[in-house]
């Protein structure tokens, strides 16, 4: 088991980076930024931010991270991605750009930009499986949704209002989570904490 203060990083490319610091630190772990191979190496678990995904694909490619990152979600890392970091992790993407490079592990198909561009970004209130205290203000920017599961994913969570109703927006599979929206915007830390949880219970 690792210890009961893991060392998580975020992806630290883009996106909101530092409030996904502040959101892991507040929920028991040493939170790292990570932009080198040899960082990625020495963290229990990494979080992927929003931001461009395309633009994510191509930063990490130059910092030659793209590999790395592939090997050790393989090896089980667990990775949270959420909003572009969901894009990431996700097996099929579609609405992607010609050649749009993706890391894998999430046998999810995700519809990038499903909710609009970012004049159409927006909140709503989202029960999600597995995490007490009642339903999340989530903030969508942007933002993918899963278009499919495959049978090892659990959803943890869909829209239930409006014309996006039933649309998946949360989703585990083993040491991987995922969600649309971004967690680290709403001032509410319990997805980061089951994350940390989630990495505590995961041997290296």
């Amino acid at each position: 088991m690792v210890s009961s203060k893991p060392t998580i990083g975020v992806l630290a490319l883009q996106g909101d980076v530092r409030e996904h610091l502040r959101a892991l630190q507040t929920s028991g772990a040493t939170a790292v930024g990570v932009r080198r191979p040899e960082e990625l190496e020495a963290v229990d678990g990494l979080v992927l931010p929003g931001g461009e995904s395309t633009t994510i694909g191509k930063l990490a490619a130059a910092f030659d991270l793209l590999d790395p990152l592939r090997k050790r979600i393989g090896d089980g890392m667990p990775a949270y991605g959420s909003c572009a970091g969901m894009i990431l992790l996700a097996d099929r993407v579609l609405d992607g750009i010609e050649g749009q490079q993706t890391l894998g592990g999430l046998d999810v198909t995700v519809r990038r930009n499903a909710f609009g561009r970012q004049v159409d970004s927006f909140e709503e209130t989202i029960p999600i499986d597995g995490v007490p205290g009642g339903p999340f203000h989530a903030v969508f920017i942007r933002a993918p949704w899963v278009e499919s599961v495959g049978s090892d994913v659990e959803v943890l969570g869909v829209v239930e209002g409006g014309q996006s109703a039933g649309r998946i927006v949360a989703v585990r599979q083993g040491a991987l989570l995922a969600t649309s929206f971004h967690p680290e915007l709403a001032g509410d830390a319990r997805l980061h904490a089951l994350f940390v949880k989630m990495v505590r219970e995961r041997d290296r």
